[in-house]
């Protein structure tokens, strides 16, 4: 995908530049028009054929589309009959999402700190959290960058001999699940494999800031080989519908109108409105990807003269950063680690949280939007009142304190990117020089 046109826009005598607007063509519209023209917007057609799409596309055995990935989360622990008694594990660096479905199941979660200088859940803080209750472990592969599942796997291997199952789904599994928060992940490979193969069941996310977006939306996939695939969609898809035998689309069939409700399920299907932009996000989405490594890639170039460190997104087989890579070196980097390139993660090391939020402010004067990802569970009232106190997460702390989101996404140009970087280099300068530490 070639170089956008910039679609930052002049606010008085700053030029302003969002932190993550949709990218929406012609293609798409056209694709929702279609929809709508075809008298049928719920969940239909549509969505059916996105299903197949992204199931082909990550090479998972089967994909399941929904309302959000919460829900998708939801529906995956649901799926493996986890709930009240049960312990799931998840990182104390992330967004809520990875950890409200635990919640809302019934089940009790529990956080595990990253590894020093990462945001990754740390393997062993997650090993020392096994318990004879832990059904479950959520790995968040933060900015689009996989976690470590050669790590994950093992740890879950371990469980095996002391795992007693309570259904047929734990049972086929034989050990604790791997349900992969991969909200951020799609396009993402790992040696070769992409998310939707590495864990036991992967949830992804359409939101509107996401790489691919259905404006809401999110999707359950899981890997072949484990699970009886058409009786887990059908599952799935019940949790979805209210518990109901028969679909909207099925029902249409002459004659077909009876139906029963096989438990009070819930409400978080996908449309075909939101399926249709999918369909023609999808089509666009390996473009989408070329064009964020770039974008990563004149980042990391303009950066690279401060002391801040940013996540690294394409590693080669070696380790080494990809970013800068010919087609041969691209290709070889699917052997290591491809992310999707979905945030843009700067930390500033021996920075303070005080320089970081008036970093921060500074851009936005200058008319850059920027953020953070995440603040950790444990500063969250939520999590808070259910007994988590920060101090038992020192890493996910540091990792906090100090990291800003900028800008990433497919609509900026190579002049957005670098007036973004001038903009950074002004602010952190001039901080400094104010004796803000």
């Amino acid at each position: 995908m070639t170089e956008t046109t910039s679609t930052a826009r002049e606010d008085g005598t700053r030029r302003v530049v969002e932190f993550s607007p949709p990218d929406i063509t012609r293609a798409e519209i056209d694709e929702v028009v279609d929809a709508l023209e075809s008298g049928w917007i719920t969940t239909g057609p549509k969505t059916k054929r996105l299903e197949a799409e992204l199931a082909r596309f990550t090479g998972a055995a089967r994909m399941v589309c929904l309302s959000s990935a919460t829900a998708a989360l939801e529906c995956a622990l649901r799926a493996l009959g986890i709930g009240p008694g049960d312990e799931v594990i998840t990182s104390a660096y992330t967004y809520t999402a990875s950890a409200s479905p635990i919640c809302h199941v019934g089940a009790t979660p529990v956080l595990a700190d990253v590894a020093p200088g990462s945001y990754e859940m740390d393997c062993d803080a997650l090993a020392a959290r096994i318990t004879p209750r832990t059904r479950a472990i959520i790995p968040v592969d933060i900015a689009g960058r996989l976690c470590d599942y050669g790590r994950l796997r093992a740890v879950a291997e371990s469980t095996r001999s002391g795992f007693r199952p309570a259904n047929e789904r734990q049972e086929a599994l034989g050990r604790i699940a791997i349900v992969a928060d991969g909200a951020h992940a799609l396009g993402a490979t790992q040696r070769g494999a992409h998310a939707g193969q590495l864990a036991d069941l992967t949830t992804f996310s359409f939101h509107a800031v996401k790489n691919l977006t259905t404006a809401e939306g999110g999707a359950l996939a899981w890997r072949e080989g484990v699970f009886d695939d058409e009786a887990l969609y059908r599952d799935v898809m019940l949790m979805s519908l209210h518990g109901q035998t028969k679909d909207a689309l099925a029902k249409t069939k002459a004659g077909a109108w009876e139906y029963d409700i096989a438990f009070p399920g819930w409400k978080c299907n996908m449309t075909d409105i939101q399926a249709a932009l999918g369909l023609a996000q999808l089509r666009r989405y390996p473009g989408l990807l070329a064009r964020r490594r770039a974008l990563v890639a004149r980042y990391e170039d303009g950066l690279a003269d401060l002391p801040v460190e940013l996540l690294r997104h394409y590693e080669d087989a070696a380790g080494g950063s990809a970013a800068h890579a010919d087609d041969a070196a691209v290709r070889a980097a699917q052997d290591g680690c491809s992310s999707s390139g979905h945030l843009m993660l700067v930390r500033m090391p021996g920075k303070s949280e005080a320089f970081r939020n008036a970093l921060i402010e500074r851009l936005a004067e200058a008319g850059v939007a920027a953020n953070v990802h995440y603040k950790p569970l444990p500063l969250l009232s939520a999590y808070r009142n259910l007994g988590f106190s920060i101090e038992d997460f020192p890493c996910a702390l540091a990792q906090f304190q100090n990291e800003v989101t900028l800008p990433l996404h497919t609509k900026l140009s190579d002049a957005d990117v670098d007036y973004v970087v001038a903009r950074f280099h002004d602010a952190y300068r001039a901080l400094e020089a104010e004796g803000v530490a």
